[in-house]
């Protein structure tokens, strides 16, 4: 990305790498961030890991919570189902301001979607997705889910990149509410790429799909 003082026409979108960040607390922040932000607030955007949780949506049935055990279940105010987040999972948290932006939610959800799709192809994978289930998917299997929440016109929780994640945990759920559903990482597809190249290429993919110009400054933290 650009320098952000090569350009002080386009406006400005801070991206943070977070490392592994404990779930509650990141979700908290992501709401404290939306509901501080005001007209002129830069968007941004957070990659992260979690340690393991199953998270249910805001109208999530707890039918498809078949047996998590001692992983911790937190319900949440994103849309969609049950899920499961852990180590070896890429977050990608954007907190963009769509009203402001012209960006609907369906749009975000595409342009999310799209982003795994281009960074797939890069390696000779065809990722697909779906009208009936949002995410990612190849020859069936889930690669990545998105679940979103639009407040005061902004966008918080976002999309879960599968990289090289302990999936048994997904045989505990229903995935996104499918039984059976089978799940996938990205080195089951032949890809080994580090975490930071694979955070710069969403972000680039994720840009570029949303139309945004936007000048980046990657935060320390």
């Amino acid at each position: 990305m650009r320098d952000a003082a090569a350009n002080n026409e386009n406006p400005a979108m801070t991206v943070r790498s977070l490392g592994i960040q404990d779930y509650e607390p990141l979700w908290r922040a992501m709401q404290r961030f939306t509901d501080e932000r005001n007209a002129g607030t830069p968007d941004e955007i957070w990659f992260t890991e979690h340690p393991p949780v199953f998270t249910l949506g805001l109208n999530a049935s707890r039918d498809h919570l078949l047996a998590p055990g001692d992983i911790d279940v937190v319900q949440i105010d994103r849309g969609g189902q049950v899920t499961y987040h852990g180590p070896g999972q890429l977050m990608i948290y954007p907190l963009i301001d769509i009203r402001r932006a012209g960006i609907g939610v369906r749009p975000l959800v595409t342009a999310l979607e799209k982003s795994v799709m281009r960074l797939a192809a890069d390696y000779g994978v065809e990722a697909k997705c779906r009208a009936d289930a949002p995410g990612v998917y190849v020859d069936g299997r889930k690669l990545a889910s998105v679940g979103l929440r639009i407040r005061r016109g902004a966008s918080y929780h976002g999309m879960a990149l599968n990289v090289d994640a302990d999936l048994t945990p997904f045989s505990r759920i229903n995935p996104c509410g499918f039984a059976g559903l089978e799940v996938i990482n990205l080195t089951d597809l032949g890809v080994h790429e580090s975490r930071a190249s694979l955070e710069k290429k969403i972000l680039r993919y994720l840009l570029a799909e949303l139309g945004l110009e936007v000048t980046v400054y990657f935060a320390a933290d």
